[in-house]
């Protein structure tokens, strides 16, 4: 039995790389960038006005000037201004040449075709000078996953086609005679299959392209009939059979099939039994059958192995650090990823831990992380919590 950080390792040192492709802007979000970008032109490419308002190199209350014509956006006024005049100008149009200020039309008295300044406005009001926001030659660099904003930013600079990193292909075989799919008829010994289909949105939410696979029975048979489906994933993944129980057959039948293991269990709970290796061209991991166990093993283990597929760095689970809100015993010799809730006041550990509780799992958006032998807590002791809201 290994540490989870040890486990980690081992799974990174397995951890494929994706290839790049290059995909339109409107498939961008959400990818991993996979190469630098570089702006093509400044942005704004001159300088534009922040306001509507009369552009002017005369700003002092009190000051009249003649009113020569009207810029605005995507319409540029064509002549440079003389002294005494303005340009009537709108947000976002370019700023004439001549001119150095934009009064807002606040501060203005207009008369036909004159105005007249009510409050002084100094060099530089209400303009945006060429290149504020970037300039040409400005990188966003890879690798970072693509927000909303960077999609925006993007194309801004002009950049249609980001080459990204290919989405890892992921297979989920669940195992068990008890199993049906959701929406079957379960017989009187059966329960619902529900692990692979929130690993699958845990999954995808990380970047993945999943495909679930049919459930394999409990023989030697339907479970290679299965793993023979997996085809060109980079990822594969079991759900349950990887104990040492007589139905527990991934890892005889994996290894009949050409697994080369990397390890078996891991000094956690919920997750104990885990196993991870090699198969043929794909990796592939072994997790418990619990419920919680497979969806804790998902945040902690899959995640960030997808996410280092993509390209981004090999780390664990990012952690932050709260006070817990209540007390909360001391732990026993194997790390502990117990579920809680944030609030206000910190984070509270719920009361029942059992690794079958997905009704307690969908109340938690935090799994508190207590080390080996982590001595009974006081209310206010600080805690590593991993969140999965």
């Amino acid at each position: 039995m290994i540490s989870v950080a040890a486990a980690l390792e081992a799974l990174f040192e397995l951890t494929p790389r994706s290839a790049a492709e290059t995909v339109s802007l409107r498939e961008a979000a959400g990818r991993v960038l996979a190469q630098d970008v570089v702006a093509t032109r400044d942005q704004p490419p001159f300088p534009a006005s922040a306001m509507d308002g009369y552009a002017t190199a005369e700003g002092e209350s009190g000051t009249v000037l003649r009113v020569v014509g009207e810029a605005a956006a995507g319409h540029r006024f064509a002549r440079a201004l003389f002294a005494g005049e303005a340009v009537r100008i709108f947000t976002g149009a370019p700023v004439p040449d001549g001119a150095d200020r934009v009064v807002i039309q606040e501060d203005v008295e207009r008369d036909g075709d004159e105005i007249r300044i009510t409050e002084t406005s100094p060099p530089g009001s209400h303009i945006r000078p060429s290149g504020t926001d970037f300039l040409a030659g400005a990188r966003l660099t890879a690798p970072r996953r693509l927000s909303p904003s960077d999609i925006a930013l993007l194309a801004s600079m002009n950049v249609a086609a980001p080459v990204v990193a290919r989405k890892p292909r992921v297979a989920i075989i669940a195992t068990g005679d008890e199993l049906v799919s959701p929406g079957e008829m379960p017989g009187t010994d059966q329960i619902i299959a529900s692990n692979t289909y929130g690993l699958a949105a845990l999954f995808e939410a990380e970047g993945a392209e999943v495909r679930l696979l049919p459930i394999a029975r409990d023989t030697r048979a339907a479970l290679g009939a299965v793993l023979d489906l997996v085809g060109d994933a980079d990822l594969v993944i079991t759900v349950g059979g990887a104990s040492v129980g007589d139905h527990d057959l991934v890892a005889a039948v994996s290894g009949e099939a050409g697994l080369e293991r990397a390890f078996y269990k891991v000094a956690m709970r919920p997750g104990k039994p885990l196993m991870a290796g090699r198969l043929g061209a794909a990796m592939m991991i072994g997790l418990p059958g619990n419920p919680v166990s497979a969806m804790v093993c998902g945040h902690v283990f899959v995640a960030p192995v997808l996410r280092a597929m993509q390209g981004l760095p090999a780390a664990p689970a990012p952690r932050i650090t709260l006070p817990i809100s209540e007390a909360i015993e001391a732990n026993g010799p194997r790390e502990h990823y117990m579920r809680a809730k944030i609030s206000a006041d910190g984070v509270r550990v719920l009361e029942r831990q059992d690794s079958s509780l997905l009704s307690v799992l969908s109340q938690a958006d935090a799994l508190v992380i207590r080390p080996p032998h982590d001595p009974a807590r006081n209310a206010g002791s600080e805690v590593d919590v991993l969140h999965i809201g």
